[in-house]
């Protein structure tokens, strides 16, 4: 904790020398000329790397923006529609006590050990129905 604070208090310090302001402007405006020994096949196929990881990286960024954001919001527009469609469907439905209970459904062989020990963890009383037999 306390180097992070003496490096963020020493960080204006830095970047007010002239040295560090030139350092970054050179790798932000300038363009890399190979010279001499520097010129060789080698280093130009590293700068033509790295200029295409830029052009591709923009492309990326574009892509995100202007495509991915707005079809996340027309798919969500769509499942909010469609999801208010299915519970009007649901609401014209019979009641749950009229629903017939099939020999497949609702098997217990034992209580669960929380709560009443007749319904799961996943029991949503919307959706699941449990017709009790009749006590006798």
């Amino acid at each position: 904790m306390l180097s992070q604070r003496a490096l963020l208090r020493a960080a204006p310090r830095f970047v007010r020398t002239p040295a560090a302001r030139t350092t970054v402007r050179s790798r932000f405006y300038s363009e890399v000329k190979l010279e001499g020994n520097a010129d060789n096949a080698f280093n130009r196929e590293r700068l033509a790397v790295k200029h295409h990881a830029a052009e591709t990286s923009g492309l990326w960024r574009k892509l995100s923006i202007y495509v991915v954001i707005p079809a996340l919001a027309i798919a969500s527009a769509n499942a909010y529609k469609l999801w208010v469609e299915h519970w009007e469907h649901v609401a014209h439905a019979p009641p749950k006590s009229e629903l017939p209970e099939y020999s497949y459904q609702n098997i217990r062989t034992k209580n669960f050990w929380y709560g009443t020990g007749d319904k799961t963890w996943f029991w949503n009383d919307k959706v699941n129905y449990h017709k009790n037999a009749p006590e006798e």
